[in-house]
């Protein structure tokens, strides 16, 4: 067994609440009703190529991303469309989607269907990324970045590593544990696939050392394929972020303001790995994914594998919750995830888990003032000064902000998690990063 390792500086230990970590992945039954936003992706939001009354097939495509950093979208069910309108998502806000009928369960006739596994990888480099691109792949660890973006190699740079993220280390949030654990082959085929696509020979699947039952399948499975092992990390948050997992793995930092490739690492999620044997070896579109439902008063902590755009409530019914102890429901984990102003949201790509809080939890401390502890600054995992982000944020001086570096920040919220005085630093970041990001575009332009 290959040493522990972790990353270098900050980071913090929170209560891990895996209560669904033993619940094998349900398919829910489809709803009589997808609703599908249009912006699915970190990056420009697909151009609808549907209209009222067309009828689409399972894994049909129903808009296509045009811009560079864009994706594909495809019909997750068979039925109707019944409008384009704008409909409330995730964020609170009134975005574009199609909004579909359900009919029956229709697939198209391009998907492969069968349940044998496909070791064989047939397709070329450039034919590999071109099928994730059509296939509207994103990052399913949450970023939504497209993925065959992150294929591209830009000019003059080389990847050295592939880097897989199995690390999880959200609290309540087991997806990625529970494909580890039903879909190992499946997931290594993958990273074959993304190995190719990129022209390298070392990919390192990076585990925290609480999955022990996901090290020890997914190393069995490595010894028969060459140049991909696994790497149990220490269990610290945030692991899973992608330069606290680089300088774990490889020991290498990648540079302020600049990407992984700089280092010559590229790093992918486990369930976009799975996605990408999908697509290359079955042809099937990002339609579905793995979302957690948990929380201490869900009667049934589970793993769904659903459809993209059904609704919150669909879930949360299905796992048990109580409307009547809910506090707040994340979207989400506890550490990184955002309170859905309406359970009526739909699951898009990007939904890794919901989280229903109880009142008690979802309950906010007085907020006291700054007694200059120093504990934000000694968890921050990316060595920056999150009293001061905050601060300068809060009180508009943005040009203090983007000079103390807040693009840096993962938004992990260690920070806040460790505030003896209760202070909201995290949304102060938020905040001032939007602000100063807003700022550089314009000044650019």
């Amino acid at each position: 067994m290959n040493t522990l390792k972790t990353f270098r500086i900050g980071g913090v230990h929170p209560a891990e609440n895996k209560f669904s970590e033993n619940a094998a992945i349900e398919t829910l039954a489809l709803p009589k009703q997808v609703i599908v936003p249009l912006g699915q992706n970190l990056g420009v939001a697909s151009k609808v190529q549907v209209k009222k009354g067309d009828e689409v097939k399972v894994g049909q495509l129903i808009a296509t991303g045009e811009a560079f950093i864009s994706a594909n979208l495809h019909s997750p069910v068979s039925g109707k469309i019944l409008k384009i309108d704008e409909a409330v998502d995730a964020s609170g806000y009134r975005r574009p989607a199609v909004f579909i009928e359900v009919v029956d369960d229709i697939w198209d006739e391009s998907i492969d269907r069968t349940p044998q596994i496909i070791h064989e990888i047939k397709l070329s480099k450039q034919e590999i990324i071109q099928r994730i691109k059509s296939c509207g792949l994103v990052g399913l660890g949450g970023a939504t970045f497209p993925t065959h973006v992150k294929l591209m190699v830009p000019e003059g740079k080389k990847a050295e590593f592939l880097i897989i993220n199995g690390v999880e280390c959200e609290p309540y949030l087991t997806s990625d544990h529970r494909m580890m654990l039903e879909k190992p082959e499946e997931i290594i085929i993958g990273i074959k696939i993304l190995m190719k696509a990129l022209e390298v020979d070392k990919a390192i699947i990076g585990i925290e050392n609480n999955k022990q039952d996901a090290i020890s399948k997914l190393s069995e499975i490595c010894k028969k394929h060459n140049g991909v092992s696994v790497q149990p990390l220490k269990v610290k948050y945030p692991q899973g972020g992608e330069k606290q997992l680089i300088k774990a793995t490889v020991n290498r930092e990648v540079p302020s303001g600049k990407l992984p490739i700089e280092v010559g690492c590229v790093v992918q999620n486990v369930g976009t790995a799975f996605a990408v044997y999908e697509a290359v070896q079955k042809n099937k579109p990002l339609f579905e994914r793995i979302v957690t439902v948990t929380g201490k008063n869900i009667l049934k902590p589970s793993n769904f594998l659903v459809r993209i755009g059904t609704s919150v409530t669909d879930l949360l019914e299905k796992a048990g919750w109580q409307p009547e102890t809910a506090g707040k429901v994340i979207n989400g984990g506890p550490m990184m995830g955002k309170s859905l102003s309406s359970i009526e949201a739909p699951i898009v790509k990007g939904t890794s888990g919901i989280l229903v809080l109880n009142s008690n939890e979802s309950y906010r401390e007085k907020i006291n003032p700054c007694i200059r502890c120093g504990k934000c600054i000694t968890v921050c995992p990316m060595g920056l000064e999150p009293y001061l982000l905050a601060r300068v944020s809060e009180t508009g001086m943005f040009d203090i902000a983007e000079g103390s570096h807040i693009l840096d920040c993962i938004e992990c919220g260690s920070c806040q998690f460790t505030c003896p005085s209760a202070r909201p630093l995290l949304d102060h970041i938020r905040l001032g990063k939007g602000k100063v990001a807003h700022i550089i575009r314009t000044r650019k332009n």
